[in-house]
């Protein structure tokens, strides 16, 4: 069986990470440039970027005096081959259980 980065669903669990996260998809950004867009402090936009980071969904990058964070895409890869495996199996359910109930 294939391995799946799967840790990303619990990261984005959160709503403020998931929020982060989908500021990060439009764009590198810094700390500072996330905080001025969320209602939390720039130490809490650190701490969920550290767990989206140990999830392997963000990258991150010194840019001068600045780390630009991305998304990684080889995280979310792994995390959208996971959700198609969970997907596909259960279409594959859903048609055996179809096929089982159609008359002979």
């Amino acid at each position: 069986m294939a391995t799946y980065r799967t840790e990303g669903l619990g990261a984005l669990g959160d709503p403020m990470r998931r929020a982060i996260f989908e500021l990060v998809a439009t764009g590198p950004r810094a700390v500072g440039e996330l905080a001025k867009e969320l209602p939390i402090s720039r130490p809490a936009v650190s701490q969920h970027l550290k767990v989206l980071k140990e999830a392997g969904l963000v990258v991150d990058e010194a840019v001068g005096t600045r780390r630009l964070y991305r998304v990684d895409p080889r995280g979310v890869a792994g995390l959208r081959a996971y959700l198609d495996m969970v997907w596909d199996r259960a279409l594959a359910a859903y048609a055996a259980a179809v096929e089982s109930e159609e008359p002979s």
